[in-house]
């Protein structure tokens, strides 16, 4: 009696299994017991991922959950993507298998028909647990022929019969009811407070980069016509800070596991201010972002160049402090701090919601892009925000250590919402 009773998606070949198959509507429920727990519903990643595949098998596709398809159909890829240089779909198999064992390791959960996702297979299994499978040997051996049974005996066993699954669709209902109020209860994550007002009416978010950077001041030469641009010249031009790539990377994957949204990716010579008028707009970088200098050069918290070309941090209401700085003139080897700040607002020349993520030297802007993406961070910053914060302006003035050229963790210094 201690074993289990392995139900596999297709259908079995003999009639003997058929009795202690889980229902489709019992599995049904058992999903969604599983996404509106903790080790699911703080993401919507791997809920996607599980609900996609157990559906798809509970009608009958299963033998077409291959890792291309699942890729296009529950990640957005394109049909010919790379599976082998984009693995999301066997890092997401793997992480909701270690969920799905960890569920079931923990109490009060023994006895629930059990989802598994088998290593190798994007197909999964159903079964009832030991402690609830119904013996085979009730389904294989043939009843005895009842007595004779007068009409209202056969009313009341008919009433008992059909009392019992009633009772149990009615607590699973309850439970199931219960998660669904508690997840909504719950409300959003700060992730989604934070992101939902950029992205939540729109397909396409244009993110706007930094130009490469120059020298201060930079050198005196004359103007060079588009067209007079020799091959070299444009490959020379064609490279990215590293601060603004890795926070570049660091939006697109929150993208793509929050909202699921195309990014417009540009540098800030290759859009106007007609383009961005069409859609919310994410800008990275500030001293070499000349859009993110004029859109954000009226806000509390914005940058302007000192004497000696020194980047600061000005906040409007202390203009005579001046202690958020970077001097570009400093060893590198002896900068042991950097600033940033974070502004998500309405801008009114665009009319468009917009996020400003810039630092007054590199680690700053590194620093500020892990602090948009982390979930931790955002906790943070919600739990010293006013109540309803979400759909205020907010901005975020940040510090970040720097060791031996590593960019430490940020650190709110100061806020300001409206």
């Amino acid at each position: 009696m201690g074993s289990t009773t392995i139900v596999r998606s297709h259908n079995p070949q003999g009639g003997s299994e058929e009795g202690i198959r889980p229902g489709g509507d019992e599995i049904r429920t058992q999903l969604a017991r599983l996404l509106a727990s903790p080790l699911f519903h703080h993401s919507k990643h791997y809920p996607s991922f599980l609900r996609y595949v157990v559906n798809e098998t509970l009608e009958g596709h299963g033998g077409h959950l291959k890792e291309r398809a699942l890729g296009v159909e529950v990640f957005g890829r394109g049909a010919d993507y790379d599976t082998n240089a984009d693995p999301v779909v066997r890092t997401s198999a793997c992480e909701v298998r270690k969920r799905i064992a960890q569920y079931y390791h923990e109490p009060g959960h023994e006895e629930e028909i059990r989802i598994d996702l088998p290593s190798g297979s994007y197909i999964p299994e159903f079964r009832y647990a030991a402690a609830v499978a119904r013996p085979l040997a009730l389904v294989e051996q043939p009843a005895a022929l009842p007595a004779p049974a007068t009409l209202p005996d056969t009313l009341r066993e008919w009433i008992a019969r059909k009392r019992m699954p009633l009772l149990i669709g009615t607590a699973l209902a309850v439970v199931a009811g219960a998660g669904s109020a508690l997840w909504m209860a719950r409300g959003p994550s700060s992730m989604e407070k934070f992101w939902n007002p950029v992205w939540r009416n729109t397909d396409s978010v244009l993110v706007g980069l930094g130009t490469p950077p120059v020298k201060f001041p930079p050198p005196s030469q004359p103007a060079i016509a588009e067209g007079d641009l020799t091959f070299g010249d444009v490959m020379r031009a064609d490279n990215l800070a590293l601060a603004d790539a890795l926070a570049m990377a660091r939006i697109m994957g929150v993208s793509r596991e929050y909202a699921k949204k195309r990014l417009d990716v540009r540098r800030s010579t290759s859009y106007t201010l007609v383009d961005l008028r069409r859609g919310p707009i994410i800008l990275i970088g500030a001293f070499n972002n000349p859009w993110a200098l004029q859109l954000t050069k009226d806000l509390r918290f914005h940058f302007e160049r000192g004497a000696n070309h020194v980047g600061l941090i000005v906040d409007r209401q202390n203009p005579n402090s001046q202690g958020w700085f970077h001097d570009p003139n400093l060893l590198y080897s002896t900068v042991t701090q950097d600033f940033a700040v974070v502004s998500r607002f309405f801008n009114p020349l665009t009319e468009e919601m917009m996020v400003a993520i810039g630092g007054t030297g590199r680690d700053g802007t590194i620093a500020a892009g892990e602090f948009v993406t982390e979930p931790r961070y955002l906790d943070m910053l919600a739990a010293r925000a006013p109540r309803g914060w979400e759909k205020k302006n907010l901005q975020v003035v940040l510090a970040t250590e720097v060791v031996r050229g590593n960019t430490g963790p940020p650190h709110i210094l100061a806020t300001h919402f409206w």
